[in-house]
């Protein structure tokens, strides 16, 4: 199966959706810890889930077993912490969730994307919960938008 991330940072509402569109995505996976604030923009859970519906025809479900806990997020964001030591402890909460036994795989039984902020996947949780799921789940491909 192959999914898809995405990061709406830096990315302006046409250019999230056009990607969203073009590669055919119907599940949009929120990751976010937090899918509410008003930073977010167009990205705020019920305006994502509006743009989603009568733009791409696509569903929005949130999963917050795949988000970060605040410690986490606030030790390297707010404290500058390294990305390998986010890296090493993410991927150790994934493994504490056995998120791979409680989500079910047929979830990406239809094209799906994973959402998070950051702009690209290189130093975002989205992709180190794909590196996890291909350790559990063999036929996982990834494709970052």
């Amino acid at each position: 199966m192959e999914i898809h991330t995405i990061g709406f940072t830096k990315k302006t509402a046409e250019q999230f959706f056009t990607l969203l569109k073009d590669a055919k995505i119907a599940r949009l996976m929120d990751v976010r810890l937090k899918n509410v604030s008003q930073l977010a923009g167009f990205a705020k859970r019920e305006d994502l889930q509006y743009f989603l519906r009568e733009i791409c025809g696509c569903e929005y479900l949130h999963e917050p077993l795949f988000a970060p806990t605040q410690e986490m997020l606030d030790q390297y964001k707010k404290k500058k912490g390294s990305w390998p030591e986010y890296e090493q402890r993410f991927l150790a909460l994934m493994a504490d969730r056995r998120v791979e036994e409680k989500i079910d795989p047929s979830l990406f039984s239809v094209p799906t994307a994973l959402l998070c902020s950051e702009p690209t996947a290189e130093h975002c949780h989205r992709r180190l919960v794909l590196d996890y799921l291909r350790t559990k789940w063999s036929n996982i491909s990834v494709r970052h938008l």
